[in-house]
């Protein structure tokens, strides 16, 4: 793996990030929103994510240790995926959205976990910025080694 496919790697995680950043955000948005149809009501957003490889992307690297580079490339989101726990069902007769039976639909966003997700996305992207900090401050330091 060479120094500058760090900031490739990076970049997919940063990336990545904000894709998870953005669903928290809709999930806050939408967590009280009500139905009165269960087909009707927000459920909650995931992405999902996976690793991608060098090797199986066809990238051939000159390095030293190219008999381990089948490590990741980097990490692409797969897709946004609904959460399939129940959503939450109060009894509000009086509720201008209940259906016939007094029902209101409630989504399925617990906001405290989306508050930790949040965090860890928010701290997740901050350190491939700072993994590509470093690694542009190395490669300087490199360019000034032959002076």
């Amino acid at each position: 793996m060479s120094l500058s496919s760090v900031f490739n790697i990076a970049g997919t995680g940063m990336s990545a990030q904000t894709t998870r950043l953005n669903t928290v955000a809709s999930n806050i948005a939408n967590a009280e929103t009500v139905s009165s149809s269960m087909d009707q009501t927000y459920r909650a957003r995931h992405p999902v994510f996976a690793t991608m490889f060098q090797n199986g992307q066809g990238q051939t690297d000159n390095s030293l240790f190219q008999s381990q580079d089948g490590a990741g490339a980097g990490v692409q989101v797969m897709g946004v995926v609904e959460d399939p726990s129940n959503l939450e069902a109060r009894y509000e007769p009086n509720h201008p959205a209940a259906d016939a039976n007094g029902y209101v639909y409630y989504p399925n966003v617990n906001v405290v976990q989306e508050m930790a997700d949040m965090i860890s996305a928010s701290r997740s992207f901050q350190t491939n910025a700072d993994i590509m900090s470093t690694a542009k401050t190395m490669m300087q330091k490199v360019l000034t080694l032959g002076q």
